[in-house]
């Protein structure tokens, strides 16, 4: 099968060999750029796309090796075919340890040569198709490293194989629907639907509609029947995400539908049964918040039953360089751009950031660092001019993602760790700084997820 179109590089010193090459590629219906030399060649292949490199091994100052060398080096994956009239078995070994695909001896067959390009742009394509297939299949895969998501994860395998409810506690940005849609992949209801609803993203008057449904006419606007979440999530999962978030009002109605196993649509005349595991996740204390009366002593108790606590990124920073080089794969993937790798700097630099907006933030400062980055690799400078600073110099939380509230409260917490951190951890004086009573203090650090416990110093 000819791919049509594809662009080919031909290197070679020989002009003759360039000429009736180039002429028997374009007849074929290739794109064929030629030239003389390894330099030149490494020069267009920083400049443009090729599908195929051949290359000459003997030649004039850098010969045909090195320059494999140089390719894998730089991190180019073309596939690359090297040709030569002095072949020898060290030398065909050495170039497809290298990384070349095949190794053919001059005087080269035009039709041996047009076989070889379409078995390798063949197998390319299905090595695209296959890194695509991968990697929309691992779209939610958990990536991790280290003992605390080593313990999560067996709780997930454990919990996963039960119809318990689950409760996923974690800051914002942790990644808690990644890890709800892990225990549905894992559980019974794996074949079943996903589905999710975010309570703080629902204005309060809808979020009954989006739960249990309407039917045609219930009130104003209402111009169709309208299937709710329980209903779609039949036989599967649903996701309620910032449970916390959720109206007292419609926390009752939600407990009535845990309880009995049945929803009513707005407007509706007779109950429906409901089959579907319920998963919620909130960045909220509701512990706390049940105590302070904003969250249902009993739907608490009803959906807590197997809680989990996803830990935030700075207290498992060793999985930072993983996740930087997974979601960067996948940011050059979706663009069409070369691969690009993070030096030992600029994975120590991504390390040292205190990563309030944790996963989340940590995505979309590896897509901005390779917008930024010019070089072969991602340097640590890099890195620094990509994450956000604060005036006094101090790298700030991501102002880009999340609701308004989150963004604040995300604001909120860095200002404390730092204050905390100037006083060294000395709580009557920070307290001082920040204008707070001492009690205030403790109470804001315990609603914002900081942990006295382990950098408290005595006073």
């Amino acid at each position: 099968m000819t791919v049509l179109k594809s662009h080919l590089l031909l290197i070679d010193d020989d002009p003759n060999t360039l000429a009736s090459l180039s002429r028997a590629f374009r007849l074929a219906g290739y794109e064929a750029t030629v030239c003389d030399s390894a330099a030149r060649a490494l020069e267009l292949i920083r400049a443009e796309r090729f599908d195929l490199i051949f290359s000459d091994v003997v030649m004039p100052g850098k010969d045909g090796i090195s320059l494999l060398e140089d390719l894998k080096a730089m991190g180019v994956t073309t596939p690359v075919v090297m040709i030569s009239g002095q072949a020898s078995v060290e030398t065909a070994v050495r170039a497809t340890r290298l990384g070349a695909v095949d190794f053919l001896e001059k005087p080269l067959s035009t039709e041996k040569l047009l076989v070889t390009i379409e078995n390798v742009l063949r197998l390319r394509h299905l090595e695209d198709e296959n890194r695509d297939l991968r990697r929309r299949l691992g779209k939610h895969e958990v990536i991790w490293e280290g003992p605390a998501m080593e313990r999560l994860l067996a709780q997930v395998e454990r919990v996963a194989a039960s119809e318990s409810r689950v409760a996923i506690m974690g800051e914002t940005g942790t990644g808690k629907e990644l890890i709800a849609r892990t225990i549905h992949q894992k559980s019974a209801r794996h074949a079943g639907p996903f589905v999710t609803l975010n309570c703080a993203a629902v204005p309060a008057e809808l979020i009954e509609s989006e739960l249990f449904g309407h039917e045609k006419g219930s009130f104003t606007g209402a111009a169709a029947r309208h299937i709710g979440k329980f209903e779609q999530a039949a036989g599967g999962t649903l996701f309620l995400d910032e449970i916390g978030d959720m109206p007292l009002t419609m926390q009752s109605k939600l407990l009535r539908v845990l309880e009995e196993g049945e929803v009513e649509r707005i407007g509706g005349d007779k109950p429906i049964p409901v089959d579907a595991r319920v998963v919620v996740a909130t960045h909220r204390n509701l512990e706390e918040m049940v105590q302070q009366g904003t969250f249902r002593a009993d739907l608490f108790h009803r959906v807590y039953v197997f809680p989990l606590m996803l830990p935030p990124l700075r207290e498992r920073n060793e999985e930072i360089p993983i996740l930087a080089e997974y979601f960067a794969s996948q940011v050059v993937a979706q663009n069409g751009w070369r691969e690009k790798h993070f030096s030992t700097g600029a994975l120590e630099a991504l390390k040292r950031y205190a990563w309030p907006g944790n996963v989340r933030e940590l995505r979309n400062v590896v897509e901005r660092v390779l917008l930024l980055s010019v070089g072969e690799s991602v340097t640590a400078e890099d890195v620094n001019q990509a994450l956000p600073t604060a005036r006094n110099g101090q790298p700030a939380p991501d102002a880009a993602t999340g609701t308004l509230a989150q963004r604040m409260e995300s604001y909120e917490r860095e200002v404390l760790l730092a204050e905390l951190r100037r006083s060294h951890h000395h709580m009557t004086n920070a307290a001082r700084a920040l204008g707070l009573e001492r009690s205030h203090l403790y109470k804001k650090c315990q609603q914002l997820g900081i942990d006295l416990r382990s950098e408290r110093k005595p006073e």
